[in-house]
C-alpha cells in the first residue's frame, strides 16, 4: 500500500544510512519507534552541507526532504512502513545563520513529503529549530517518533 503511494509520488527509498557514531538508527518501545536523526546522506556522503540563510532555502528544503526520506528508508528496513499507524513527532534541526528565522518554512519540506505519502496518518507535531552547528556539517537534521 505505501509502497505504491511512493511510486505515485516517484519517491525511491535509498538503503538507510549507517549510524555515524554509537547508537541504532531505529529503536522500538511498546508500539513506538524512535527514529535517531536523519542528516541529508545519499550512498555514504552528506549531500546539503553548509549554513541555511534567506538565499538558500530552496537547497534547506531539499536537504530536509532528504532527511524524510532517510526516515522512511530506516523505518522499511525496521518494521515496514505499512506497519507505521501514525508519525507523532518530528524534531528537525537547521544549520543557520543567526539572523535566519524561516526555520518552520524548512522543516515543512519534510513534514509535506510524509503528509503526502501517509495522508492524515501523517500528520504529527513538530520542534523546528535553529542550531550552529549539526553532524557532517548537514544543513538539517530530523528525528522522528512513530507509531506502530
Amino acid at each position: 500500500m505505501i509502497d505504491e503511494r511512493l511510486k505515485e509520488l516517484n519517491i525511491t527509498l535509498p538503503n538507510p544510512p549507517q549510524p555515524a557514531g554509537a547508537y541504532t538508527p531505529v529503536t522500538i518501545s511498546k508500539n513506538l519507534a524512535f527514529v535517531s536523526g536523519q542528516v541529508p546522506m545519499q550512498d555514504g556522503a552528506v549531500i546539503y552541507k553548509g549554513v541555511v540563510n534567506d538565499a538558500n532555502i530552496d537547497m534547506a528544503k531539499e536537504s530536509a526532504k532528504l532527511c524524510a526520506i532517510n526516515i522512511l528508508a530506516q523505518l522499511q528496513k525496521k518494521v515496514g512502513l505499512d506497519r507505521v499507524q501514525k508519525f507523532i513527532r518530528l524534531s528537525g534541526f537547521v544549520r543557520s545563520d543567526p539572523d535566519f528565522t524561516a526555520h518552520p518554512q524548512v522543516i515543512d519540506a519534510a513534514s509535506n513529503l510524509i503528509f503526502s505519502v501517509f495522508g492524515e496518518r501523517g500528520r504529527h507535531t513538530r520542534v523546528a529549530v535553529g542550531t550552529i552547528s549539526l553532524p557532517l556539517g548537514s544543513m538539517t537534521e530530523i528525528d522522528a517518533i512513530v507509531q506502530i
